[in-house]
C-alpha cells in the first residue's frame, strides 16, 4: 500500500499563500511546546515506564475513538475500555488494533484521523497508510518502538519538544506524582510537569458523593468544612499546596458560564443545605456560579490563573456512563450564554488586570457574538483555544476569522492540547500552528499584515503568548 506523507498540510492551497505559510510555519515549528492545559495522568511521567501495547496505549484510553465505534454499534468493552464493575472486556490488543482497523473509514474527514496519521508519522516513524490489510504490520512498527528506551515517556517528553506540561488533579489527589516529579527534577514551581487545581468535584453539589468529597477536603487541608468559613479555608490551602506542586492555574468544568456575587449569609445557608442533603438543582447551580465568584477573589490573592470550561452535558450517555463511568465519550456540548452569566464576575473584578479569566467554549456561535467582545473589552479575559469537539483544523481557523476582528490575537492565549494521549501533543499542536500560519499568511498576501510582524504574531502565538499567560515564566506580568 502506498505512503501518505504531506509537508505542506493544512496549508493553503493557493501557491503564493502556501509559500508565505511555509516561511511562518518554519518559525512556529522550530517552538518548544507549552502545554497549559492537558489531562496526561502524572504517574507516566513520574514512573517512566515503557508503555503498554499499541492497543492500550492509543485506542482504548482515547474517547474520541471509542466514541466514534459505539456510534456504529461497536461497544466499548470489545475495544478494552474498562467497565465500572470490573466484568470483562477484551484484553488482546492484536485483536483491539484489528477491531479498531476494521472501521477506521468511520473516521474518514475526522481530526481524529488526522491526529492518529500524523502520530504514526511524526512519533513512531510509521508511513505507511493505515487499515485494515496493513493493521498487524503497523502494530508490529510500533510495538517495536514501545520496547526501546527512546521511547519511554521522559525520552519522548524531551524528543516533542515540550518545555511545559500541566496536568489536571482535584483538591482531593495527595499529589504524590508531582512529589516524585519534582525529587526527580521534573516537576515543582518552574518545573517542567507542573498541576493544575480543578475543584469541581467539591464545589458541584451534583457531583457524585459531593458531600464525602468535602469531608475528605476538610481532612486534607486541616480544615473544619463542617462550616462554609471552613470549607473556603480548606479550599485556600489545597490551592496553596497546589501552588507548591508548581501550579500556575486552576480550571473549572461548569454546565453553565454562570456566575453570582452573593452576601456572605446566602452562600452558607446555601452551602449549609447542600450539607445536609437538601439542595435542588437551582441551588447547585447558584452555588456553583457563586463560587467561580470566590475564586476569582483567590486568584486575586495567590495569583493562579482561572480557566473557565463551561458547556459540556456530563454524561448523556446515561448507559454509557452506568457501563463505564466518566470521561469514556458519553458527554455533549450544549449552547452556553455568557454575556449575562459573567456579568456579576465581570462587574466585580472584571476590569482588574491583576487577574486572568481564561474563557473557553462548545459553543462556536459564541465566538463572534460574545466571546470576542468581551475579550476585548475587559482586562480580566482571554480566550481560550477551540477544544474537545471543536479542536479541528476547520474551527481553528474559523475561530481566528471570527475572533480576530473584536479580540485580536493578544487577547487569546495560545493552543491548548486538552489530551489525556500523551503521543498526540506534538500532532495536536502542530496541526494549530500550521492553522495559524495559512491564516497568517492569507493577511499578508491580502496585504493586512506586514511579513515581519505576521513572523512576530505566529511566534507569540505557538510560544510566548502561552509562556505568558499561564505564567510559566515566572511572575505574572
Amino acid at each position: 500500500m502506498p505512503t501518505f506523507d504531506h509537508n505542506d498540510l493544512l496549508l493553503p492551497p493557493e501557491p503564493g499563500q502556501r509559500a508565505l505559510a511555509r516561511e511562518l510555519y518554519a518559525l512556529a515549528a522550530e517552538q518548544p511546546i507549552i502545554s497549559p492545559h492537558g489531562h496526561v495522568d502524572p504517574a507516566l511521567l513520574a514512573e517512566d515506564l515503557p508503555f503498554p501495547d499499541p492497543a492500550q496505549l492509543l485506542i482504548v484510553p482515547d474517547h474520541y475513538l471509542t466514541r466514534m465505534l459505539l456510534s456504529q454499534g461497536v461497544p466499548p468493552a470489545d475495544l478494552g475500555v474498562p467497565t465500572s464493575d470490573g466484568s470483562p472486556v477484551e484484553t488482546d490488543g492484536r485483536v483491539i488494533w484489528r477491531r479498531f482497523a476494521a472501521h477506521w473509514h468511520l473516521f474518514r474527514g475526522t481530526p481524529s484521523r488526522l491526529w492518529l496519521e500524523q502520530t504514526f508519522r511524526t512519533v513512531f516513524g510509521v508511513h505507511t497508510r493505515f487499515g485494515p490489510a496493513t493493521a498487524d504490520e503497523i502494530y508490529d512498527e510500533v510495538a517495536a518502538r514501545l520496547a526501546e528506551a527512546d521511547f519511554r515517556p521522559r525520552a519522548l517528553f524531551e524528543r516533542f519538544g515540550i518545555e511545559v506540561l500541566a496536568t489536571t488533579e482535584s483538591p482531593l489527589d495527595d499529589l504524590g506524582r508531582h512529589a516524585k516529579l519534582a525529587a526527580d527534577g521534573w516537576g515543582g514551581p518552574g518545573g517542567r510537569v507542573v498541576t493544575t487545581f480543578r475543584p469541581d468535584d467539591v464545589v458541584d453539589m451534583e457531583f457524585e458523593g459531593w458531600s464525602k468529597n468535602v469531608d475528605r477536603l476538610g481532612e486534607l487541608a486541616g480544615e473544619d468544612t463542617g462550616t462554609y468559613t471552613g470549607y473556603l479555608a480548606a479550599l485556600r490551602a489545597r490551592r496553596a499546596a497546589f501552588i507548591a506542586a508548581g501550579a500556575t492555574s486552576s480550571d473549572h468544568g461548569h454546565p453553565t458560564a454562570r456566575t453570582l456575587d452573593l452576601a456572605p449569609a446566602e452562600a452558607e445557608r446555601l452551602y449549609d443545605r447542600g450539607r445536609r442533603g437538601e439542595a435542588d438543582a437551582a441551588d447547585a447551580e447558584a452555588f456553583r456560579a457563586h463560587m467561580l465568584v470566590e475564586f476569582a477573589r483567590m486568584s486575586l490573592d495567590d495569583g493562579l490563573v482561572m480557566q473557565l470550561h463551561p458547556g459540556a452535558v456530563r454524561n448523556h450517555n446515561r448507559w454509557l456512563y452506568d457501563r463505564h463511568g466518566r470521561d469514556v465519550g458519553g458527554d455533549i456540548p450544549q449552547a452556553t450564554e455568557y454575556v449575562h452569566a459573567l456579568a456579576p464576575l465581570l462587574e466585580r473584578y472584571g476590569n482588574d488586570s491583576r487577574l486572568r479569566v481564561v474563557l473557553y467554549t462548545l459553543d462556536e456561535d459564541t465566538f463572534t457574538r460574545e466571546l470576542a467582545p468581551l475579550a476585548g473589552g475587559y482586562a480580566a479575559l482571554l480566550l481560550g483555544a477551540p477544544w474537545w469537539f471543536l479542536d479541528s483544523p476547520e474551527v481553528l481557523r474559523r475561530f481566528r476569522e471570527t475572533v480576530t476582528e473584536s479580540a485580536g490575537f493578544y487577547n487569546t492565549t495560545g493552543f491548548v492540547d486538552d489530551t489525556r494521549a500523551f503521543c498526540s501533543i506534538p500532532v495536536r499542536h502542530d496541526v494549530a500552528r500550521r492553522v495559524d500560519a495559512g491564516f497568517l499568511a492569507r493577511l499578508v498576501a491580502e496585504h493586512r499584515l506586514p511579513m515581519d510582524e505576521a513572523a512576530e504574531t505566529i511566534v507569540d502565538l505557538a510560544y510566548r503568548l502561552p509562556k505568558r499567560v499561564f505564567n510559566f515564566g515566572g511572575h505574572q506580568q
